[in-house]
């Protein structure tokens, strides 16, 4: 498998461009360690020629002043091993958390369907786990690549410049190895995109099973649940091994190729020494070049190694770059704005279903007059949430249209801006998400812009006050994530505020008050009032939506849609159906059969 060298350069361009300034920091300290690398030796053979008398020095000062020369050199090359190698780090971190940040923002961009396919688990070792195979290709793998390149032609050049024969030898030597490493360097590619599905596998398992604890545990479910891991684990071992030991072939092809080396320049700085046409310094020299162009080959292996774990997560991540949101939203440069105030809510023969061949609803058609309250109806699986979902445009229906507006004009939910619709839509459900972040970001979503003074009104308006001043650091007090330490009544109340402070103009609730006590829905039910009659900014109240699955929510709905089976039922005036004998509504109120609800 190989990746398109277009892949590796878009990703290097994207993200080292921004930091331009520390890649050349880092190009400029690559390029003094390599000169210092070459000069040494250069220091040793004269220090070993003098010392031995194969040349005359001026003075024994010289012999001392090689010495500290050499140690001068080889302290300020490791310095300069440590800057780059924290210049290398910082740019590494800096563009692996951008890609990971551009990578989390295209899933939160992708539709209901992509996520639904998913888990949690898989997404988190896709957007960390795979990047993080890249640190080192976008901190060293071009650089070390040039640089070990360039130090390779700095080593031959030095060697040819000593006798031809030992340059020619050398440098047939390089070839043969480079070529050896690059007919092997793209066998690891399949083998790590397999491990690190695997490990995406894992990730996923233990997601969905942490987050189902108290049922695995009250089913006595943990044995077969901790035999599943272990399969995983071991599927994960075996094909990360075989990963391995793809990269362990490179690097031993490397080895058995610097054994050949070794020998190879031992034969020829012995040949030539007897010769007598070289001396015993210049065979060191010989030595430490051929060590010296060992290692640029070395690291280029070992770049070849990193390489093929970079070259799988660069393919699952343009696997991942390259999928495309099923819904086509609107930006704010095309998108339409919606009218203030009240919306009207309108279905075309709307049709849709998770799987296409399996729809939920079936050409659902109604029109919901702007400021009018709707109870929605319906057994479990009638397509009740599917509506909402399809009002707030998680999906899209495979057949027909939604608008919205108002009186004088509907716009096709379609043509509306991502940011108008969740501007415009509120929607609470019975499970509330609340974040590990403060009261105020819980409470307004991380917006800035809305101030504490509104959102003081809207906590005393639900009647929050008596547990915000209970709070020890007021709307800078952290909440733990899921809302632990909290009631499943004050959650859902923290859910209600959301909707006071984003100011829709269309609510849907989702069965809203179904977790909460008779006390604590007394609570509320003023506040619902507001919301929906007349606390709207522009004073004319808002449109709603009420899911039921209890009828003594309806009291407030001016209308009423029963759905069965994905199709509408029934459809009308609440008055009008509960006063007629023949409706379903009125059956349902005669006999107090909410079970046929659920």
């Amino acid at each position: 498998m190989k990746i398109p060298v277009r892949q590796y350069w878009s990703l290097l361009s994207d993200y080292l461009k921004p930091q331009r300034g520390r890649v050349i920091l880092l190009g400029v300290l690559l390029f003094v360690s390599i000169a210092l690398q070459l000069i040494n030796p250069q220091i040793l053979r004269y220090f070993i020629d003098a010392a031995t008398g194969s040349i005359t020095p001026e003075g024994g000062a010289n012999l001392i002043a090689a010495a500290l020369l050499f140690m001068c050199i080889a302290l300020l090359q490791q310095v300069v091993t440590v800057l780059s190698t924290y210049v290398s780090e910082n740019v590494a971190w800096t563009a692996t958390n951008a890609l990971r940040a551009d990578l989390a923002r295209h899933c939160l961009n992708l539709d209901m369907s992509f996520h639904n396919e998913r888990t949690p688990g898989e997404l988190i070792e896709r957007i960390d786990g795979d990047v993080a195979s890249l640190a080192n290709f976008f901190s060293q793998f071009v650089l070390q690549i040039l640089g070990n390149g360039l130090l390779m032609i700095g080593v031959l050049a030095l060697l040819f410049r000593e006798d031809w024969r030992i340059g020619g030898a050398m440098s047939l030597f390089a070839v043969i190895a480079l070529l050896v490493l690059y007919r092997v360097s793209n066998v690891a590619v399949p083998h790590w995109n397999a491990a690190r599905q695997a490990s995406a596998d894992m990730f996923g398992f233990l997601e969905e099973r942490l987050a189902g604890t108290e049922d695995i545990r009250s089913s006595g479910a943990k044995p077969y649940v901790m035999r599943s891991f272990f399969e995983l684990m071991r599927a994960r071992w075996k094909k990360e091994m075989k990963a391995g030991l793809m990269v362990n072939l490179i690097v031993n092809s490397s080895m058995l190729l610097f054994t050949v080396g070794n020998a190879l320049a031992f034969a020829v700085g012995a040949y030539l020494y007897l010769s007598g046409e070289i001396t015993i310094g210049t065979v060191f020299l010989i030595f430490q070049y051929s060590n010296l162009l060992f290692m640029p080959i070395e690291r280029i292996s070992q770049q070849m190694g990193d390489l093929q774990k970079a070259g799988a997560g660069i393919s699952r991540i343009q696997q991942l770059r390259v999928i495309q949101s099923k819904i086509d939203y609107r930006d704010d440069s095309t998108g339409l704005l919606l009218p203030d105030g009240p919306l009207s809510v309108e279905f075309e023969q709307a049709t849709f279903g998770y799987n296409a061949d399996d729809p939920v609803l079936k050409g659902v058609a109604f029109q919901l007059k702007p400021g009018k309250v709707l109870g929605l109806l319906g057994r479990t699986g009638s397509g009740k949430t599917t509506l909402a979902r399809l009002l707030l445009r998680l999906y899209d229906p495979q057949q027909g249209a939604l608008y919205l507006g108002d009186e004088q004009a509907q716009i096709d939910l379609k043509d509306v801006r991502r940011s108008e619709l969740r501007r415009r839509i509120g929607m609470v459900t019975q499970d509330v998400q609340l974040f590990n972040a403060s009261v105020r970001d819980n409470l307004t979503f991380f917006n800035p812009d809305i101030d504490d003074q509104r959102i003081l009104r809207a906590i005393e308006d639900l009647g929050l006050w008596s547990w915000y001043t209970a709070l020890p650091k007021g709307l800078d007090t952290p909440l733990a994530s899921g809302g632990s330490g909290l009631s499943a009544g004050e959650a859902q109340l923290l859910a209600f505020i959301r909707i006071f402070l984003t100011d829709p103009g269309l609510v849907i609730l989702d069965e809203a008050s179904s977790r909460l006590d008779p006390a604590t829905e007394q609570l509320i039910e003023h506040a619902v009032d507001k919301l929906l009659h007349g606390e709207a900014a522009d004073g004319r109240g808002r449109t709603a939506i009420i899911i039921a699955h209890r009828l003594a929510t309806l009291h407030r709905a001016d209308e009423i849609m029963v759905l069965d089976g994905g199709r509408v039922d029934e459809y009308g005036p609440r008055a009008q159906l509960a006063a007629d004998p023949a409706s379903r509504f009125h059956h349902l109120l005669q006999t107090g059969l909410e079970e046929m609800l659920v």
